[in-house]
């Protein structure tokens, strides 16, 4: 029987420095992405295409770490085999093909809010399936996130929203969701490089099949990749977004999730809006508005109050259990 590292647990010293250290790592890691894959829209590749070349170089790199870090113990492999295809299936493929679909029928800046409301979601699920009950602060710190993340995805106009790609934000939300989760989860015997690994692997070969079947588009291009700035190889653009947007963010994700819990970790990944802009405004010269830079200092407000409430929380049930 498995159970989840406990978000009330007490997190200090360098475990919280370290933990943090990492979830920032992984935010900045997988903010990237973006930026580095408009360069190669221009230049002809497909959604589909660099979704399954990033992954699939992501395995490729941490699959020989993964195998080490088990140390000769294949049977975890065998105990986790469920979640392992669920962390690939759901938290890899499943986010990353779900949001691609999306933004087919809505506008980007919608389809990622509704995305990153997977924190709520992960508050939402330990709170119901564990009974860790969020205080006062860590549900205030949910608000002001949230509406950080409006006034920086700038969706206060009223963007009209397609039932479709609606439903398909929603079951990439449930993929992202499910990464904070399994992340979380620290009794598996998996190591976190192992855990990577094996959710990488599964993601590639997901990613494959549905291209392979042509449900979804897979076109490239040896042409550069473009931007404002200057243009690169495209095999430097993709190496770049395997082995640091996919390889290092998903190890660095799962070790923040180790260290911090699901609902804190959740939380400061919401940094990778934030990076994501600041990439876009340096290589892409896409200047942030007044009220999107508004919009990330209400995320990090969000996020000191979500930890302010997780060691309030926790200090809460020390003294309750003594």
């Amino acid at each position: 029987m498995t159970s989840v590292t406990p978000d009330t647990a007490a997190v200090h010293g360098t475990r919280l420095a370290s933990g943090l250290g990492f979830a920032v790592a992984s935010a900045v890691s997988f903010s990237l992405s973006g930026t580095l894959a408009v360069g190669l829209f221009a230049s002809g590749w497909s959604p589909g295409a660099i979704v399954l070349v990033r992954v699939t170089l992501g395995a490729l790199v941490v699959l020989p770490l993964g195998i080490a870090a088990l140390r000769g113990d294949w049977g975890a492999l065998r105990r986790n085999a469920r979640l392992l295809v669920a962390y690939g299936v759901l938290a890899v493929a499943g986010a990353q093909f779900c949001y691609f679909s999306a933004i087919q029928y809505m506008q980007v800046g919608p389809a990622l809010l509704i995305e990153y409301t997977a924190p709520a979601a992960v508050v939402g699920w330990m709170w119901a399936r564990h009974g860790q009950r969020p205080g006062p602060v860590t549900l205030g710190g949910v608000a002001v996130a949230a509406a950080g993340l409006v006034l920086v995805l700038d969706v206060v106009s009223g963007a009209e929203l397609s039932a479709p790609g609606v439903a398909w934000a929603l079951a990439a939300m449930v993929g992202a969701a499910t990464y904070f989760i399994i992340n979380a989860k620290g009794d598996t015997g998996l190591p976190p490089l192992t855990l990577a690994a094996g959710g990488l692997v599964v993601g590639a070969v997901t990613l494959g099949i549905l291209g392979a079947t042509g449900l979804m588009p897979l076109t490239g291009s040896t042409a550069p990749a473009q931007y404002p700035t200057g243009q690169i190889p495209w095999w430097v653009a993709l190496a770049v977004l395997g082995v640091v947007t996919a390889g290092m963010a998903y190890v660095t994700g799962i070790a923040a999730g180790r260290r911090l819990g699901s609902r804190l970790s959740s939380f400061v990944a919401l940094l990778e809006v934030v990076c994501a802009i600041g990439f876009a405004w340096l290589v892409l010269h896409e200047l942030p508005r007044p009220i999107q830079l508004l919009g990330g200092v209400l995320i990090l407000a969000g996020v000191v109050a979500v930890q302010q409430g997780e060691r309030t929380t926790a200090r809460r049930d020390a003294g309750s259990a003594a």
